[in-house]
């Protein structure tokens, strides 16, 4: 019998900000898939999640790296599918974490895609996480929308008067995966 896939938003890097969901499937799974940049060993969601794993989980680093050409970015996908089918093609459920929510601007999205092609059948669930601008609006006690009121979640990465179009629309705007793009994001707030 083939194992499940997880993917579990560990929420924004504080391990008590895990739901109740997600500490639960982390204690249960056999294998967690951390996935990590090929030029560190670091894995903010794995150090998050750290707290709620089993003794016994083994870790397996998936490496996705960063950037923005297409072929590298394909290989690691289909490399990184191909390890976790075989997990669950041994019978055991894994988990693959996330910084936030598996759906939002997440590594997951592109493994679900790739795993999906390979493995049309595969079982998959999705375990959803409290993101960086949900903690950020608790922390400042900070209301994101109200009424008809629309709030736009952006990623950083546009150009600066892409990014100032789409601010001119919204009521409330989330900027996401600022990453290097600051000077651009400055300008167009």
């Amino acid at each position: 019998m083939n194992g499940t896939l997880y993917a579990v938003g560990v929420g924004p890097g504080a391990p008590d900000l895990l739901t109740l969901r997600a500490a639960r499937v982390l204690g249960g799974v056999d294998v967690i898939l951390a996935a990590a940049s090929p030029r560190n060993d670091y894995s903010a969601a794995l150090e998050t999640a750290r707290p709620h794993l089993r003794a016994d989980a083994r870790i397996l680093r998936l490496e996705f790296p960063m950037t923005r050409e297409e072929a590298p970015l394909r290989a690691a996908w289909r490399a990184a599918a191909e390890s976790t089918l075989e997990v669950l093609g041994a019978g055991e459920d894994a988990a693959f974490l996330t910084i936030g929510d598996p759906l939002v601007y997440s590594t997951f999205g592109y493994l679900l895609r790739t795993v999906r092609a390979m493995a049309p059948d595969a079982r998959v669930e999705v375990v959803p996480g409290i993101t960086s601008f949900q903690a950020a609006a608790a922390a400042t006690q900070t209301i994101l929308c109200e009424g008809e009121e629309s709030l736009h979640i952006l990623p950083g990465i546009r150009s600066g008067e892409n990014l100032a179009a789409e601010l001119a629309r919204a009521d409330t705007a989330v900027i996401l995966k600022a990453y290097r793009n600051f000077p651009a994001i400055a300008r167009a707030l």
